[in-house]
């Protein structure tokens, strides 16, 4: 075969197919849960293996067959991986596998080889493979470009089978556009209409074109109606009229976001819900600022707690005597404003008054900020710093951990 003649690309199909690896090193780990996921039937001959393909045998994703590789093991196989590190054994599995015809990659020798492996990823049912020859690297940065691309929406790839209309229920993350999940964003990009929290990533709002609606869900008008029920008729509106719908939330549609209002509502009115889950601010937001909501030997449990009413109001569903007794983390969320009466039930309750406490407000955007205290200092802290909304509130020893050492990147 001249050396210089280009690969012709083919998309194998190898569902109960059998399929022979030679060795069970880094190459066959990388290798092998793409071959998993086509379905292949596979064999792996190999003396030893990486405790990562030892833990696919023992799944049951492939049988492995502990020893070295013999003449007659390509025998029926449609592919091979060789990838042991005998050269003798590769040499003469590449030479079985051109007797019998069988498509050969190489990992130590390419030339060698009858099949290469492109740099694959896949998004949304598409499979990218891009093989650019003796240069993986670029390969993989092709490859990596495209799916991005495809991902966010910046590669026009307008799909050509019908839409359905529907809405979806995205989390948009703690306030960095970047901590949005890839799936989010993409439905971002194929959106015509955006209902948006004021806590979501207000930047990714620019991103979009010039025909997509967005809509402030603080100003949807509501008159005497509940403003949450004017937007759970908003989306209805406006999926009912054939649209794809997203309703950005801060955070996670779930954790505090009545999401699951805004879903029920779309069920009993027949609409097409998909839920993305977001990055919490709760864990997020501490993370940013350098605290671990667990840490070994510190903290074993952490709890999330709505503080957008205060201990001793009846609405409160909250058994703040229970939580002051608890030796884990305690991380508040909305309860900037009752923050001192907050500290004082849990300090009433047993809990100590020099426990750590930090507030980290607008975290994980350019101006997010840390104030640390104290359960006994933290009202005139946030007081005397002037600290505003949105801002997370974590209350444990855990505070402590790094010293503040680490910020958002």
């Amino acid at each position: 075969m001249p050396h210089d003649a280009p690969a012709y690309p083919v998309g194998l199909r190898l569902g109960g197919r059998r399929v022979v690896v030679l060795g069970g090193g880094q190459v066959a780990q990388r290798r092998l849960p793409a071959l998993v996921s086509a379905g292949a039937d596979i064999v792996l001959v190999s003396p030893s293996a990486t405790p990562s393909v030892e833990a696919m045998a023992t799944a049951g994703e492939l049988r492995w067959e502990r020893r070295k590789y013999r003449d007659g093991d390509l025998a029926d196989a449609w592919y091979a991986l060789i990838a042991s590190t005998d050269p003798e054994a590769n040499a003469a599995a590449s030479a079985e596998a051109e007797r019998h015809r069988v498509w050969c990659v190489r990992s130590d020798d390419a030339e060698a080889a009858t099949a290469w492996t492109p740099a694959t990823g896949r998004t949304e049912g598409v499979t990218v493979a891009v093989l650019t020859g003796r240069d993986p690297r670029r390969s993989a940065a092709v490859r990596d470009a495209v799916i991005e691309g495809l991902r966010d929406g910046s590669l026009a790839a307008p799909r050509h089978r019908a839409r359905t209309a529907g809405v979806a229920l995205v989390g948009g993350g703690p306030g960095d556009p970047d901590l949005i999940t890839v799936r989010g964003r993409r439905l971002l990009a194929e959106a015509d209409v955006v209902i948006a929290d004021r806590l979501g990533p207000r930047d990714l709002l620019d991103e979009l074109p010039p025909h997509v609606e967005v809509i402030d869900a603080a100003k949807i008008p509501y008159g005497r109606a509940m403003a949450q029920e004017a937007i759970n008729s908003a989306l209805i509106e406006h999926a009912k009229a054939g649209k794809a719908v997203v309703r950005l939330k801060g955070g996670d549609p779930f954790v505090f976001g009545r999401g699951m209002e805004e879903a029920e509502a779309l069920a009993a009115a027949g609409i097409a819900v998909t839920v993305v889950p977001g990055i919490s601010s709760a864990i997020s937001v501490p993370g940013a600022a350098g605290i671990p909501v667990t840490h070994r030997g510190v903290a074993h449990e952490f709890t999330v707690v709505s503080g957008h009413v205060p201990p001793d109001d009846p609405r409160s569903l909250v058994d703040w005597s229970a939580l002051a007794r608890l030796r884990g983390t305690l991380v508040l969320l909305m309860a900037v404003e009752r923050i001192g009466a907050i500290a004082d039930a849990l300090i009433a309750e047993g809990r100590s008054a020099g426990t750590p406490v930090a507030v980290i407000q607008e975290g994980t955007t350019a101006a997010q900020r840390r104030v640390d205290a104290t359960l006994g200092t933290v009202a005139r802290a946030v007081a005397d710093e002037n600290v505003r909304p949105p801002a997370v509130i974590v209350i444990g020893d855990v505070v402590s951990v790094g010293a503040g050492g680490y910020g958002r990147g």
